[in-house]
């Protein structure tokens, strides 16, 4: 299949590649940036066609979320978890995605899915505060979607939570605070996002259980195969993405700068003319590629069992779960050779293969790129154990 997002993205990447450098000074993506990757598509491809989205095969969306990543890590970071979160709100029922969309199909979401929120039930919905670090691009959203426990009311701050739910909350209800100065992925604006006592309606939110089990409210309106997709590999897969192609861009960047350098210590001569260098370049080239072709695989194979209306067994849910902690380690095994074979120049600030080293090894530390917690699982269901997380 043709992939015209794919086509559109690639005329705005040498602006983007041109931005990068600012972009990572100045702590956030553009605004023009953003507005050039919704008029290209980006932002609709997992939305639904009632909203006007296009509903897009997801492999098509992680390609075009690994170009953009290739030339600004943070960039591609952004437009992967704001497209990824149109299609979550898509899960939701039609009242929320009503609220979202109805008015302006443009609206972006942003996001903060750990439980630290306090919901309390109240009369017509809950009561919910909080404060959650790590949003990326909130700044650009109108929306965010955060996690949070229900509390039962009046209990004390020690009360036992009764439930996971994931709320979705309008730009009117809750604060930005510029919080993000790090060493990687800079230019994502993953600030906090601070609600207090704000009212959120039932329909705003969603249990863990029935969003892991695929059984929301939003199929029920959302017909297509897209989503009876599970969360924990389409959420997972958005943050993989891009590190994949900050890998595949310093790749590029580092054969263009190597091709024709002479060294000027070890003996001189064509740095291409190294044996060493040849094999680093082999190495760094399959583990790329390996990345990319086990996680297709599998998001392929599951968006396949959706289009039949068949059941997603575990075993496969399981292995796109390995495959995509894999993807990660297999980018920044990647990377790490190229940086450190680039030499001395590879340290200055600044330079394309020293941004994509720092932007990949921050992207890794994210709670989706727990490696030995994916793989145990994995190896808990080969043994036939029984595998319970929100994640899978």
């Amino acid at each position: 299949m043709t992939n015209d997002v794919l086509e559109a993205v690639r005329t705005l990447l040498p602006v983007i590649a041109e931005r990068a450098p600012s972009t990572d000074a100045d702590r956030r993506v553009p605004d023009e940036t953003i507005a050039e990757l919704a008029e290209a598509g980006v932002f609709r491809m997992l939305q639904p066609k009632r909203y006007g989205g296009a509903e897009s095969d997801p492999v098509a969306f992680f390609e075009v979320v690994r170009e953009i990543s290739g030339v600004c890590g943070s960039t591609g970071w952004v437009a992967s978890v704001l497209g990824m979160h149109a299609w979550h709100v898509g899960l939701f029922g039609e009242a929320a995605q009503d609220e979202v969309w109805q008015a302006d199909h443009d609206a972006l979401v942003a996001s903060s899915y750990a439980p630290v929120g306090r919901l309390t039930p109240v009369e017509g919905g809950y009561e919910l505060t909080g404060r959650w670090r790590f949003s990326s691009g909130c700044q650009h959203a109108s929306w965010v979607l955060v996690g949070a426990l229900v509390v039962p009311q009046g209990a004390g701050e020690q009360a036992r939570p009764v439930g996971a739910v994931t709320v979705l909350v309008p730009k009117a209800d809750y604060a930005v605070e510029d919080v993000w100065d790090v060493i990687g992925l800079r230019g994502t604006a993953s600030n906090d996002v601070v609600v207090e006592r704000a009212f959120v309606p039932a329909h705003r939110t969603m249990r863990a259980e029935d969003q892991a089990r695929l059984r929301g409210a939003g199929q029920e309106v959302n017909g297509g195969p897209l989503y009876r997709m599970p969360f924990g590999t389409v959420f997972t897969t958005a943050i993989t993405a891009p590190v994949i192609g900050m890998a595949a861009g310093c790749y590029r960047s580092y054969v263009s700068a190597m091709r024709d350098r002479v060294r000027l210590s070890l003996g001189g001569g064509r740095f291409a003319d190294d044996q060493f260098a040849q094999v680093a370049v082999a190495r760094a080239a399959s583990e790329i590629d390996a990345a990319i072709l086990q996680t297709d695989r599998n998001v392929r194979e599951l968006y396949e069992h959706a289009v039949r209306g068949e059941s997603i067994p575990m075993e496969l849910r399981l292995r796109a779960r390995r495959d995509q902690v894999r993807a990660t380690e297999r980018a920044l095994e990647a990377i790490d050779i190229l940086f450190k074979t680039a030499g001395g120049n590879s340290l200055r600030s600044g330079n394309p293969i020293e941004r994509a080293w720092r932007d990949a090894h921050a992207g890794s530390v994210h709670v989706a790129n727990d490696v030995e917690r994916a793989l145990a699982m994995y190896g808990k269901g080969e043994f036939g154990m029984t595998v319970e997380d929100n994640l899978v």
